[in-house]
């Protein structure tokens, strides 16, 4: 860890960030509850969902649940991984253990 003085942030900062990530975190967690939940309302309330025949005679539930859900939450994973990390190093000032800085990136907004 580096002990320069630049590296460190004040307490407002670092809250601010917390703030924000935990709102991230709330809005992906908002994503995953309902990705997870829709899987059980479609089987009680379309007949579609279980009684279809697709690829090899399964159902779309049984796709779903066999392989779709599994890419869903990997995507998801990925996703939550690579913005919550953006914005941790867009607002502690792209400070970073791994030896490189803000003017290694490409510039751009976040996503």
């Amino acid at each position: 860890m580096d002990d320069d003085v630049g590296a460190r942030h004040t307490p407002a900062e670092v809250d601010a960030t917390f703030r924000t990530l935990r709102r991230v975190a709330v809005g992906y967690f908002v994503v995953f509850l309902l990705a997870v939940a829709a899987f059980p309302v479609l089987s009680l309330t379309s007949d579609w969902w279980s009684e279809a025949r697709l690829v090899g005679g399964m159902s779309p539930g049984f796709l779903v649940a066999a392989f779709g859900l599994y890419l869903f939450f990997a995507v998801l994973g990925v996703a939550v991984a690579r913005l919550m990390s953006a914005v941790e190093h867009r607002m502690l000032d792209d400070t970073r253990d791994d030896g490189f800085s803000a003017a290694d990136e490409p510039p751009g907004d976040l996503p």
